[in-house]
């Protein structure tokens, strides 16, 4: 074989295996999110859409939030299997609103023993699989007194969360505690511009979801996670 010929042949070969090692090597870096939640979680009504669109394109995030479901109904609805199966690396998890009175048996849950339990059980089934599982306390309703503060009553689910995620040792993220007080600062009139409807002070217009998910980015990095290396240049 001419030397040529020989030369050209070992230089496509090398190009060969430096493409199939920057295909594995781009594998190997991709990172799967999962967020479980109610609405306020969702993409559609929620923080959730707005979430994923902070973090760059090696970054996959999953959805699995439904409207309407308590840290009960979300698991007895069977949603669990779906979202361990994706094997995400990280999973957010947000409960709360529809685990107060009122929501009915299906839905309803104590803070102090039920809904602490049911946080504890998800950081388990997902530590498990190798996922980091980040709680996230309540983001408030944009309910306020006649003082113009945010009266909120998802305080005792909130540090049920936070309770939880210290038993577990998991990470917490008090999104109850920094909604209520961006809320306060920035007052009514600026809090109900994030209503999709008027009379909506639990869900977000897009304005409200960026707000929202600005703030969890904020906490994220309060926490000094290694997630936040793959948040996109302008964040």
């Amino acid at each position: 074989m001419p030397n040529h010929i020989r030369k050209s042949l070992y230089l496509a070969i090398l190009v060969f295996i430096f493409s199939l090692h920057s295909s594995f090597s781009s594998e190997r870096k991709a990172t799967v999110i999962a967020l479980i939640g109610d609405s306020t979680v969702t993409d559609e009504s929620g923080w959730g859409s707005a979430f994923a669109n902070h973090f760059d394109k090696s970054v996959t995030v999953t959805n699995f939030a439904v409207g309407g479901r308590s840290s009960k109904s979300w698991f007895d609805e069977g949603r669990l299997p779906e979202a361990l199966e994706i094997r995400p690396d990280f999973v957010f998890i947000q409960f709360g609103h529809n685990d107060q009175p009122g929501k009915g048996p299906d839905r309803e849950t104590d803070p102090n023993s039920t809904y602490r339990e049911n946080i504890i059980h998800y950081i388990d089934e997902f530590r498990q699989i190798g996922s980091h599982p980040i709680i996230v306390s309540s983001v408030t309703r944009r309910n306020f007194n006649d003082s113009g503060q945010i009266q909120s009553t998802l305080g005792p689910w909130a540090e049920a969360a936070r309770s939880a995620a210290k038993q577990a040792n998991a990470t917490f993220l008090d999104l109850h505690s920094l909604s209520i007080a961006y809320h306060n600062a920035i007052g009514p009139q600026a809090s109900h511009s994030f209503n999709p409807t008027e009379a909506d002070v639990t869900h977000f217009n897009n304005k409200g979801a960026e707000a929202i998910a600005d703030l969890i980015i904020s906490l994220l990095r309060s926490q000094e996670l290694e997630l936040c290396n793959l948040l996109k240049s302008d964040y």
